[in-house]
């Protein structure tokens, strides 16, 4: 087998184990918004597609925001920034 051969079915095996590991988290999403505790539906593809997942996957956490909380969210971090900016 040569080199390349080797490096490309260890890049393979590393790109499975990263789904894998990452399609575990699923099971961890929780049922509402972290912030306002709206509550998620998980079958609804509407909700699937607008709602935020933020997955730490050091810490093994998952997040789920909806999208009310995720804009006001942004609002803040930008503010913040040009706050920052301007001191």
């Amino acid at each position: 087998m040569t080199l390349k051969r080797k490096l490309q079915r260890k890049k393979e095996k590393d790109a499975n184990d990263e789904v894998k590991e990452t399609l575990g988290l699923f099971d961890k999403i929780p049922e509402e918004c972290l912030t306002c505790r709206k509550s998620f539906d998980k079958k609804s593809k509407k909700m699937v597609s607008e709602w935020q997942v933020v997955v730490r996957k050091k810490e093994q956490k998952v997040r789920l925001y909806c999208p009310d909380c995720w804009s006001t969210a942004i609002k803040i971090v930008k503010e913040y920034g040009e706050n920052n900016e301007s001191d």
